[in-house]
C-alpha cells in the first residue's frame, strides 16, 4: 500500500493549464481536475479513502500475523518431522539410485548444497532452541546471521533476504520524505480549495502551473531515482556471480550413435588422443516413464503407511473414495464406491512395482544417444572440449575438427555436441528425453501463450484501466464505501502481480530444461522481462 500512496501524492493529478480551471470558481476546479482524471475509485470519499484502506490494511497486517504465528505454533514440529524424513528418504533414494542400471553418469562432485538444502535446513538444534515461544519467531528473524541462513537454506535465500532489506529500507526513507515533505508541499496549495472529499488536494494538482514548488517534484523524483539506484547497487555488491557446479574430469556427449557401445567410445578417445585414459562411459537411456513410475509408488508407499497407523490408533478402518475428486462427492453412485483405504494403496504399490519392474527391463532398449564420459584427469578433458568446441568454416556450416579413429565414423563423432557434465544433483533426468525439434516447438507455443496470457490479459495496470473506461466500478461508487471503491482495486493489482512469478515458473518448468540452474535462469529472465514491461513499458505507452 505505501507504494501506491507515495505514487498518487506525486503522479495522480498535474496543474490543471486550462483557463477555465484557472478562475475562482471552486465548482469549476472540482470538475476540472474530476473530469481530467475520469475515475470513479477514488470519488466522494474524505481523502480518496486512503486513511481507511492504510487503516484496514494495518489491521488485515495483524489478523495475518496472528493466524500465522498459530499455524506456525501448532504445525511447526509435524512440518519440521516431514522435512526431515523427506530428507533420509532422499539420501536413501540416491544411495539406491546409484545402484541402478539407467543411471547415466560417474560423476563426483562435492557441491550437493546447491540442490539439497533439505538435508541441513530442518534438523538444527541451535536455532530451534531460539525459537519456541508464540511469537518468538518475530525476534528470531532479527537474531538470525546470514552464515546460519547461509547453511540452513542456501545461498539463494541470503541473496533474496538481503534484496528485501533493502526494498523496506528503500521504502521507508520514500515514505518518510514523500509524508514528511511532498506532501505537505501539496496541502500548499490552493487550486483546489479546502474541499475535504477531494483527494487531489494531496496530489501536485493543487499546485498552480506558475509555482516555483512544482520543482520540489522534480528534485524528489530524481533524488528517488538515485536512492533506488544506490539500493540496488549496494544489494549486489554483495552477490558474487557463481558458475555451475561442472565435473572437470567428466563429458556430456550429445548426437551419438543411439547404439554405440561403451566399449566402442572408450576406444575412440583412446586412440584418438594419446596418453588418455577413459576410466567410464555411461550411455543416456529414457528413463521418463521409470521415474514417473517410482515417484507414484512412494505416494502409494505413504498413503499405505499413514493409514495403518491411522488404523492403529483409531482400530477402525479408513475408506476411501479413490476416484479424481472423490473426496468431493457427498454421495455414492454406481461406479465410485468407497474403498478400504489399506487394501487400496497396497494394491496399487504392488501394481506400480510390477510396472517399475517390466519398465526397468526396457529401458537399455530406449538409448538417447547421449553419454557421460569420464577421464582420469581434468587436462585431457579441456584438450577434448577445445577440439570439439573449435570452430572450421566448411561453406556455410561452421563446425569442429575431432580427431579421428577407427570408430569415429560408426559413432558420428562428426554430429557430436560436447561440453562439461553438470552436477548429477543439477540434471533433470527424466527432461533428456526431450530435445531437438520437439523441444524448441514445445518451448515456442508455451512462450507464445504466456507472453499473450501476461501481456494482454493479466498486465495488472491494463486490467485496471480497462475497467475504469468501461466504467466497471461505476454502480460501486454511489455505496460509498472504501473498502469496495479502493481496496478491491488494490487487491487485485496484487494478486495480478503476485500471480505472475508463479505463472512464469510454471512454464519454465513445462519446457523441461535439461538442468535446474537453466531452468531458474529462464525464470529470472521471463519475471524480469515481464516485470519491466508492466512496470515501465506499458505505463509509457499510456496503458496505465
Amino acid at each position: 500500500m505505501l507504494p501506491y500512496v507515495i505514487a498518487t501524492l506525486g503522479s495522480v493529478g498535474a496543474p490543471c493549464k486550462t483557463p477555465t480551471c484557472n478562475n475562482n470558481n471552486s465548482t469549476t476546479k472540482d470538475y476540472c481536475y474530476s473530469a481530467r482524471i475520469r475515475s470513479t475509485v477514488l470519488q466522494g470519499l474524505p481523502f480518496g479513502g486512503v486513511p481507511t484502506v492504510l487503516a484496514l490494511d494495518f489491521m488485515c497486517f495483524l489478523a495475518l500475523l496472528f493466524v500465522f504465528s498459530i499455524l506456525r505454533k501448532v504445525a511447526w514440529d509435524y512440518g519440521r518431522l516431514a522435512l526431515v524424513t523427506d530428507a533420509d528418504r532422499r539420501r536413501r533414494w540416491e544411495t539406491e539410485r546409484e545402484e541402478r542400471e539407467y543411471v547415466a553418469s560417474a560423476l563426483h562432485s562435492d557441491n550437493h548444497d546447491r540442490y539439497e538444502r533439505l538435508t541441513s535446513v530442518s534438523s538444527s538444534v541451535d536455532f530451534d532452541q531460539r525459537d519456541n515461544g508464540f511469537c518468538s519467531w518475530l525476534t528470531a528473524i532479527f537474531r538470525i546471521k546470514d552464515d546460519e541462513i547461509r547453511d540452513k537454506c542456501g545461498g539463494d535465500a541470503v541473496h533474496y533476504l538481503s534484496f528485501q532489506r533493502h526494498i523496506i529500507g528503500l521504502l521507508v526513507v520514500v515514505g518518510v520524505l514523500s509524508v514528511g515533505i511532498v506532501l505537505p508541499v501539496n496541502f500548499s496549495g490552493d487550486l483546489l480549495e479546502n474541499n475535504a472529499y477531494s483527494f487531489g488536494r494531496t496530489t501536485i494538482a493543487n499546485l498552480k502551473s506558475g509555482n516555483n514548488l512544482l520543482w520540489l517534484h522534480t528534485t524528489f523524483a530524481f533524488l528517488y531515482l538515485l536512492l533506488t539506484v544506490y539500493s540496488m547497487r549496494r544489494h549486489t555488491s554483495k552477490m558474487r556471480y557463481k558458475e555451475d557446479d561442472l565435473v572437470k574430469r567428466t563429458l556430456f556427449i550429445n548426437g551419438i550413435s543411439k547404439y554405440a557401445e561403451p566399449e566402442k567410445i572408450k576406444k575412440h578417445f583412446e586412440e584418438a588422443y594419446a596418453n588418455c585414459t577413459v576410466l567410464e562411459a555411461r550411455p543416456c537411456y529414457d528413463v521418463a516413464r521409470l521415474m514417473f513410475l517410482d515417484a507414484e509408488r512412494k505416494k502409494a508407499e505413504r498413503g499405505r503407511i499413514y493409514f495403518t497407523n491411522l488404523q492403529s490408533k483409531d482400530n477402525t478402518p479408513s475408506m476411501i473414495n479413490p476416484k479424481p475428486c472423490g473426496h468431493l462427492c457427498c454421495c455414492v453412485i454406481r461406479g465410485c464406491e468407497e474403498v478400504e483405504a489399506i487394501e487400496y494403496y497396497t494394491k496399487l504399490e504392488e501394481k506400480l512395482k510390477d510396472d517399475y519392474k517390466r519398465e526397468k527391463e526396457k529401458v537399455n532398449e530406449k538409448p538417447l544417444g547421449m553419454a557421460f564420459v569420464t577421464f582420469h584427469n581434468e587436462t585431457i578433458t579441456a584438450i577434448i572440449l577445445k577440439d570439439f568446441n573449435a570452430c572450421k568454416c566448411q561453406g556455410c556450416a561452421c563446425r569442429g575438427e575431432p580427431r579421428a579413429s577407427s570408430c569415429s565414423e560408426s559413432l558420428h563423432v562428426s554430429n557430436w555436441t560436447v561440453s562439461y557434465a553438470p552436477d548429477p544433483q543439477n540434471i533433470y533426468w527424466e527432461h533428456l528425453s526431450i530435445r531437438g525439434f520437439i523441444w524448441w516447438i514445445r518451448c515456442l507455443v508455451i512462450n507464445v501463450v504466456l507472453f499473450i496470457l501476461l501481456f494482454f490479459l493479466t498486465t495488472p495496470a491494463i486490467i485496471i484501466t480497462t475497467m475504469d473506461k468501461f466504467n466497471v466500478t461505476k454502480p460501486v461508487e454511489y455505496l460509498n464505501n472504501p473498502i469496495i471503491t479502493q481496496f478491491f482495486p488494490t487487491l487485485l493489482l496484487w494478486c495480478f502481480s503476485a500471480l505472475l512469478p508463479t505463472i512464469v515458473y510454471y512454464s519454465a518448468f513445462f519446457e523441461a530444461h535439461w538442468t535446474r540452474s537453466g531452468e531458474n535462469r529462464t525464470t529470472m529472465h521471463k519475471c524480469y522481462t515481464f516485470l519491466i514491461f508492466m512496470v515501465l513499458l506499458l505505463p509509457s505507452l499510456g496503458l496505465s
